[in-house]
Order: structure tokens, then sequence, then C-alpha cells
């Protein structure tokens, strides 16, 4: 039984939580707000991006790093195969592979831009505060963790965050307690929601791991024939095995993983070296055009070179 005052000791803390909270969600939009004045991104220190806009982003196809994100002001929504992922200043998305999605900034206006963080996620240092912190991987952990998900984000995550960003004006002691900073941040990942998927993301022996080669692989030789059967027998797996586990992974099969990557990259070479479609689809591995064009409409809502031009009149 919990006498009344004991529950208004717990509602005074759940108060003080709360301000705690606001408080520092009110600093993050400042300080962001200040280190970007303009609507894009900047990278203060290697490995840490901040982001503004100030209309809401149609679609955008691109490749995301292993990162930890937080929003400050406005919200997001990533789609990772058929899975949707949503979210705001209240809550995060961590990423543990280098995933081909499509992101939508929802909300943004001048007046309240989108403002958000970014901070890449290094596997030797996640590995190095498991080890310091004596939170090692079970053995009883699944073995196959989807790479993407959004968790509540609380009070001593985002006082990490903020503290983070604060020390981008006052360069002298960045240079020190940035790392410190860094690894507080996935000290208290690992504690939290995703513990268990960071602890994934530094196994050099779980199939997570065994996946992100691969992923390597496919991101290096996407323009070449995808050889399911030799990709399978390089990770000591069936084929069947190796695609259960790739789409646990990356919510994608193999296939469609390579082919995002192909027409992400077709885009690129039309939109950046004004290569033509039929160029670029030779380029990327088609070798049928009007295929690459069916796949590209598929994927982007409209045919390559339309699209392409689209992008140059708005960019």
């Amino acid at each position: 039984m919990i006498h009344s005052n004991g529950i208004d000791v717990m509602h005074h803390q759940a108060e003080r939580e709360a301000l705690r909270l606001q408080a520092s969600r009110e600093e993050l939009v400042e300080r962001i707000a200040h280190a970007v004045r303009e609507d894009g991104v900047v990278e203060p220190v290697k490995g840490l991006h901040l982001n503004r806009l100030s209309v809401p982003r149609k679609k955008v196809h691109s490749v995301l790093e292993p990162s930890f994100c937080v929003i400050a002001q406005g919200s997001k929504e990533v789609l990772l195969g058929d899975n949707r992922y949503q979210y705001d200043p209240f809550h995060y998305l961590l990423t543990t592979l280098e995933l081909p999605r499509v992101s939508q900034v929802m909300e943004a206006s001048r007046e309240c831009p989108y403002l958000s963080l970014r901070l890449e996620l290094d596997p030797q240092l996640v590995s190095s505060v498991m080890v310091e912190s004596g939170h090692l991987p079970s053995s009883r952990a699944g073995t196959n963790v989807r790479a993407i998900d959004v968790s509540p984000l609380d009070a001593g995550l985002l006082d990490a965050v903020v503290r983070l960003v604060r020390l981008l004006d006052s360069p002298a002691e960045a240079q020190v307690l940035m790392p410190m900073v860094t690894r507080e941040i996935v000290y208290r990942l690992l504690i939290g929601d995703q513990g268990e998927r960071l602890q994934h993301f530094a196994r050099p022996n779980g199939s997570t791991a065994h996946i992100a080669k691969t992923i390597e692989k496919l991101r290096q030789e996407f323009d070449k024939p995808l050889r399911i059967e030799q990709l399978a027998h390089e990770l000591g797996m069936s084929v069947s095995g190796f695609h259960y586990h790739f789409k646990a992974v990356t919510a994608m099969s193999p296939l469609q993983f390579q082919k995002q990557l192909r027409l992400q990259e077709a885009r690129r070479l039309m939109l950046s070296e004004d290569m033509d479609a039929t160029g670029a689809a030779y380029r990327v591995g088609y070798n049928d055009a009007s295929h690459f064009n069916r796949e590209y409409k598929s994927l982007f809502g409209i045919p390559p070179m339309r699209d392409v031009q689209r992008l140059k009149d708005h960019p």
C-alpha cells in the first residue's frame, strides 16, 4: 500500500522530470538554431551533423550511416522497406547499418524550423564502452535485430545531447570533453530501450556484423550481378538462411537492397554529372533501359529525366 505522502513524492518527481525535459528541449532548439542560421546541414565537428529546414520536405532517398538521431523541433518520417518510423522531440531514432531509406520532414516552417542532430556511431567506440561498463551481449540475446528503430528520449540522454551541442561554443573545452560526452551518450543508449540493437552493432561475430559485411560488398559492387549463392556461402549460410537474416536486419531482400542502391546512384549520375537515363542505367548495372525506366518510376514516382528536371528546377 502506498501512502498519500509517497504518491505526492512520486508526483513531484514526475513534475521535476517533465520540467527538466522541457528546459533541455528549449535549450537544444536555441543552440541548434544558433549554430545553423540558414537551411541546410553543417558538420561543426567530425561525425556531428546539425540540420535546419524551414519548409516540409518531399521524400528524400538516401543511405543513412549508423547514427543516433535527435529532433529538437519538428518531426520526420523514415521508410525502410515496408516499415515506417516517425520521430519528434520526444523520441530518438537509432540505426546501426548503412541502409537505403526514404525520409520526409513532416513539420517545418520559417517560424518553427525543423532542427535536428545526427551523431555518427563508431562500432569500436561502442565496443569500448560496452567492455568498460560491463554491458556485454548475452548469449541468449536474439540473433536478428532490425537495424533501425525509434524510442522515447529520456531526460538523462537528452541532457547529454544538450551538453554535446553546448560544447560547440567552447572549442578548447570541446577538444577534451566532447569524447567524454559522446561516450556518455553511447552508454545511455546501451542501458536504454535500444541497448540490444547497439550491442549487435558492436559484436564482430554476430549475424548483424555478417550482414554488415555483405552490405559493404553490395555497396561497393552494386553494378555487378547479384550472386546470392556466393554471398550466402561466404557467410557460411544456406540461401534461405541468408535471405532470412538479411531481411530480418534490413527489412529488405538482397535484391531490393541492391535495386535501391543502383537507382539512387543512377539518380546522382543524372543530376550531378548530366548523364542521360540510358547511360546512367548501364553504368549502375542495368542491361535493359526500359527495365531501368520502369524500376526508376516505381521507386521515385516519375520517369528518370522528368524526375531529374524536377529536382533541378526545385532543388
